[in-house]
């Protein structure tokens, strides 16, 4: 069985990040008119988000929170922590032939890594942009994408509007230092080990002393 696997939320300084794995015939996956979530509207991909869960034969979702992220960060880098959750992902699928987007600049060897980690006899084809050529890849980045942005919506009832949650996004910039002036810390669910959040307490530190 072919299946396809992709993260959504990798670059965010606020939220978890979200690896899907979706197993299927990639023929009828491809008729659903799948293709790489960022190039779909919010709509379109919560339409075809349904559409995959009715045709696959397996779907699998895992949700990284972001102390889980700097605990990870502690010790590995960003694209050794896609390898674990990817190696996670397909060892609770079925699949005999994994393809997956690929994190590392080399191909290979993130395919490799992946296959040291789940000590199982798996194909893994392992490439850039996989999830624009191969439609079983592109049906998992729709999966982890409209998760991801449900929960997002769910955080922002709890905190308000921060943006799109990325370090460049202007909004969750200013939201950051906001709530870093008023509450002397970061908000919840945000990731400590981003460049970002540091720069944040960094501020505060220096206001402190300004103080005196």
């Amino acid at each position: 069985m072919i299946c396809g696997i992709d993260e959504a939320g990798r670059g965010p300084v606020i939220g978890p990040l979200v690896v899907a794995g979706v197993c299927g015939d990639e023929s009828v996956i491809a008729s659903l008119g799948v293709k790489d979530s960022k190039k779909l509207s919010a709509k379109r991909r919560e339409r075809l988000a349904e559409e995959i869960k009715k045709v696959a034969s397996k779907i699998v979702v895992i949700r990284v929170e972001p102390e889980e992220i700097d605990a990870l960060r502690e010790k590995m880098t960003l694209n050794d922590i896609e390898v674990e959750l990817f190696a996670r992902v397909i060892s609770q699928l079925e699949g005999n032939r994994v393809y997956v987007d690929a994190a590392d600049v080399n191909e290979e060897r993130f395919a490799e890594e992946i296959k040291k980690k789940l000590g199982m006899d798996v194909e893994i084809i392992s490439e850039h942009r996989a999830d624009s050529r191969y439609p079983i890849v592109s049906a998992a980045s729709i999966i982890a994408k409209v998760e991801r942005d449900r929960i997002i919506e769910e955080l922002k009832e709890e905190l308000g509007e921060f943006g799109s949650g990325y370090p460049a996004d202007e909004r969750t910039k200013r939201f950051l230092e906001e709530y870093v002036r008023e509450h002397n810390e970061l908000p919840p669910h945000t990731r400590h080990s981003w460049k970002s959040a540091k720069r944040a307490m960094k501020r505060r530190e220096q206001r402190k002393l300004g103080d005196f």
